[in-house]
């Protein structure tokens, strides 16, 4: 189905924000869909098709896709990235949506619910963690721990290494070094993953340690029991990024919340296991929150003159 485009602008602080949407806007729920760090789209290449007629947006955070890095580099907080999707949510003139988190779109996601619960008719939580991911990534927190180091590095050679960054990851070789650390490479295309490679590459990477910085700082752990909306929690068995035990957990604490665990799975288990992933949060919506709140989709009235 045709995608259309357009910019929304952050009151925060001025930054463009650019979002895709699609489908048609009738009697079913919107989705928005909200991205790892580094990503702009891949994850959500089978689940948009899957989606059908369903109206769905998906914006680019800042400094990734189409919407540029922010004035204030220090500006891509979790919180930061929360509001953007409210004021997408407004500029798309959406009243409410459900919310699909994909790792660090777990935490915008539900960050988004503590700030804008209003906007959230519903949570489908893919392979993320609600607190402090740096902590449990590959089981240790070395990556946490190593953080400043390689945030102080960065700060020193940015050119140079957004040069390597642009040269080295959208190869073939960066392919295969992703599918012995993480990927399930017997599940998993080539050309599914490779516009990670080249959206990774385009990223400035101060940018992203300054995100990912904040990323590890965010925690919505103690929101969990609040969660008052729908939920499906998605888990990977072999999530390297995202043990599933973390999954599990944050699904037992958020009240009727319903749980996926593939056992086959890693972190990129929407294109590796597309028909169960999209079936599952089809059925979920469908079942959760279409019938229950019919009304969910409800369009704000623009009080702007259109041209």
């Amino acid at each position: 189905m045709q995608a259309a485009w357009g910019y929304a602008v952050a009151p925060s602080d001025g930054s463009p924000l650019f979002y895709e949407s699609w489908g048609e806007r009738g009697h079913t729920t919107p989705v928005l869909l909200c991205d790892g760090i580094g990503c702009d789209g891949y994850v959500w290449r089978y689940l948009r098709a899957d989606l059908g007629k369903r109206f769905g947006l998906h914006p680019h955070y800042r400094g990734h896709g189409r919407t540029a890095a922010p004035q204030d580099a220090a500006r891509v907080t979790i919180e930061d990235l929360a509001d953007d999707v409210a004021c997408v949510l407004d500029d798309a003139l959406v009243d409410r949506a459900v919310l699909v988190g994909h790792s660090m779109g777990v935490q915008v996601a539900l960050e988004t619910y503590r700030r804008h619960a209003d906007r959230v008719a519903g949570l489908v939580l893919v392979c993320g963690a609600p607190s402090y991911p740096l902590r449990t990534f590959k089981g240790s927190a070395t990556l946490e721990e190593l953080l400043p180091t390689i945030q102080k590095w960065i700060g020193r050679m940015p050119k140079v290494l957004n040069r390597l960054s642009r040269t080295l990851l959208p190869t073939r070789l960066a392919y295969e070094v992703a599918s012995r650390l993480e990927i399930r490479r017997e599940l998993v295309e080539p050309e599914d993953f490779m516009p990670y490679l080249e959206g990774m590459s385009r990223i400035d990477v101060r940018l992203f340690v300054t995100m990912l910085a904040s990323a590890g700082r965010h925690s919505a752990e103690e929101l969990l029991p609040e969660v008052k909306v729908p939920t499906l929690v998605v888990a990977g068995g072999r999530d390297g990024f995202t043990p599933p035990e973390r999954s599990r957990a944050m699904a037992e604490a958020i009240p009727g919340a319903e749980l996926l665990e593939i056992p086959n799975a890693s972190h990129t288990a929407p294109i590796e296991r597309p028909n169960l992933v999209d079936w599952t949060i089809r059925d979920f919506i469908a079942r959760r929150i279409d019938v229950v709140d019919p009304g969910v989709n409800r369009q704000l009235i623009d009080p702007r003159p259109r041209e």
